[in-house]
């Protein structure tokens, strides 16, 4: 919390979390270009917006991209909006709101958390499925192989598709896969109306990723939710079940507390 406390309290900082906050995804001369700051001191206070897992960054080919990153912000949201009077931090519940609010039309969600443990456990604890349905309620059919299909199961219903796929698989360092299909079996699970449901129909599928790096004594877990089109219904469900989600898998993998899977609401609101 203390180092999360220090980088917003410098203007500078908070000027590029606004920046990030109105347009997600830049790269550092785009970050310099709003800000009367040279490229060192903007480069500086973005190491100290990482360090404090407010930010993080996306390799894309050459260019490094920064995004904003709400985990941290639902971690204070927790310990301090929930506890104290909602009143006396009106002004921090403003400031998670803002900070977990995208602007439409930008593809990507990217998340990042530390968690405690080793590259070989948050691999299974992302694709064993007695260990999904302990913190997701889901578990996954497939060997994990790049093009292998993936059905999703949830509470006796099975979500089959032929689009659903294994993307990529390098085990304890890389995972990706579509996303699953809004099928009428799954909307009538999670409490999705009909019109609602049609509409996530109607939209491209999306994709996710988890980058899983060692990290002194913890591993950095980035997950990238991208390819949403634009003004997707998807991606806005997706926006607030995520940090909820790797909340409940950090607790999990930290404590071996078994913990119950995230409330449909929190995906659908």
């Amino acid at each position: 919390m203390d180092e999360i406390f220090k980088a917003l309290a410098d203007p500078s900082r908070r000027r590029l979390l606004d920046s990030l906050n109105a347009r997600n995804g830049q790269r550092l001369t785009e970050l310099c270009a709003g800000l009367e700051m040279a490229r060192q001191s903007v480069s500086k206070h973005l190491a100290v917006l990482e360090g404090a897992n407010l930010v993080t960054t996306v390799r894309n080919g050459r260019e490094k991209l920064h995004y904003l990153n709400a985990v941290p912000i639902h971690a204070i949201a927790d310990r301090w909006i929930h506890q104290y009077d909602r009143r006396r931090v009106e002004a921090l519940a403003d400031l998670k709101q803002a900070l977990e609010e995208s602007p439409m039309g930008e593809p990507a969600f990217v998340y990042t958390t530390f968690i405690k443990t080793t590259p070989e456990q948050l691999w299974k604890a992302l694709t064993d499925p007695a260990f999904t349905r302990r913190y997701w309620g889901i578990s996954f059919e497939t060997d994990w192989r790049p093009g292998s299909a993936m059905v999703w199961e949830q509470d006796g219903q099975r979500i089959v598709d032929p689009d659903q796929v294994v993307l990529e698989a390098e085990p304890h360092r890389r995972l990706a896969y579509t996303w699953h299909t809004p099928t009428p079996e799954w909307a009538s699970l999670n409490g999705i109306a009909d019109d609602v449901r049609a509409t996530l129909a109607a939209e491209s599928r999306s994709r996710v990723t988890f980058e899983i790096e060692p990290f002194g004594e913890t591993v950095k877990l980035t997950v990238v939710h991208d390819d949403f089109p634009t003004d997707s219904t998807m991606r806005a469900m997706a926006s607030t079940g995520w940090p909820h989600l790797l909340s409940d898998l950090k607790t999990l993998l930290e404590t071996g507390t078994t913990l119950p899977p995230v409330p449909a609401e929190a995906w659908r609101s």
